[in-house]
């Protein structure tokens, strides 16, 4: 396995990943493994997000009203 050594990270931020840690019953460094394998392995797609969202409204609701007129700078 590789390692990866991360400098200069804020107080704040370190105190918030031990607290997070804490709260998942995990060291801050698997919590970290965690965060990164979350954010850059385990993306949902575009269509998984999409199919995610709730079915609220009709088509109607979203279409452009063209009888009003619109301002156009150039």
């Amino acid at each position: 396995m590789s390692q990866l050594l991360v400098r200069n990270i804020a107080p704040t931020v370190v105190k918030a990943l031990r607290e997070r840690a804490a709260r998942n019953g995990r060291s801050a460094e698997a919590e970290h493994r965690e965060i990164l394998r979350e954010a850059l392995v385990e993306r949902p797609s575009l269509v998984a997000l999409l199919l995610a969202m709730p079915d609220v409204g009709d088509d109607a609701d979203f279409e452009r009203r063209r009888d009003l007129p619109r301002r156009v700078k150039l």
